[in-house]
């Protein structure tokens, strides 16, 4: 493991890629000073944003499997989406004919770990797969959920330290915020800028911790 960022965890064989580089100083007003995903709405637009969700009930997770949301689909070429990312996301990105990363930097954002190999970083979708089923997503077609699971148009695709993802898996922000404090706004002002763009829904306690938030912001 080639890593500047100590951590204790055994990494499963699934763990995937790449991180974000942020600054103190821009995570409450704008876009991290690195390549990142695109911006998400200020924090103004946020609390506007999360009046207008549907405040529902989480749903059921029956039915649920990742491979209803077909993800890290071709983009161009040999390049995936998770390729993508990590080429977006980290600093110096060498990549192969295949397009994979072969050496880099990447800094996530999600509590300051620092890596210089791929396979030390995962790629979050901000809005999981699975709480995307449970608001809502359990009504589209698989056309629509694989462009959910590949939409590097929103902020919806982060790389982050992989078993700080993992520690994440499904919760939403009434469950789980990253360790990193000052990231709280960005991730809120992420998290609601895609839940209203693709009109899914929010449940009580969720919409309560995204509001406490945002009012710092």
């Amino acid at each position: 493991m080639s890593a500047v960022y100590a951590r204790r965890h055994t990494r499963p064989a699934f763990a995937a890629a790449a991180v974000v580089l942020a600054t103190a100083a821009t995570l409450f007003t704008g876009t991290p000073a690195q390549a990142a995903p695109p911006a998400p709405v200020s924090a103004a637009t946020a609390r506007t944003y999360l009046g207008e969700l549907t405040v529902k009930a989480e749903g059921s997770s029956d039915g649920y499997s990742r491979d209803k949301f077909p993800h890290w689909s071709t983009q161009s070429g040999a390049c995936n989406t998770r390729e993508v990312v990590l080429k977006r996301d980290g600093t110096n990105v060498e990549q192969d004919s295949s397009c994979a990363a072969t050496s880099g930097t990447w800094k996530s954002p999600y509590d300051g770990g620092t890596w210089t190999a791929a396979s030390d970083v995962d790629i979050d979708h901000v809005v999981p797969l699975s709480e995307a089923w449970k608001s809502g997503a359990n009504g589209w077609t698989t056309a629509q959920r694989q462009g959910f699971a590949n939409d590097l148009s929103q902020p919806q695709l982060i790389a982050v330290t992989d078993n700080v993802n993992q520690a994440k898996g499904d919760q939403d922000p009434a469950e789980w915020l990253p360790p990193t404090t000052s990231y709280h706004c960005f991730y809120a002002r992420m998290w609601v800028d895609v839940k209203h763009h693709y009109k899914l829904t929010v449940n009580t306690e969720e919409k309560s911790a995204l509001s406490s938030i945002l009012s710092g912001c």
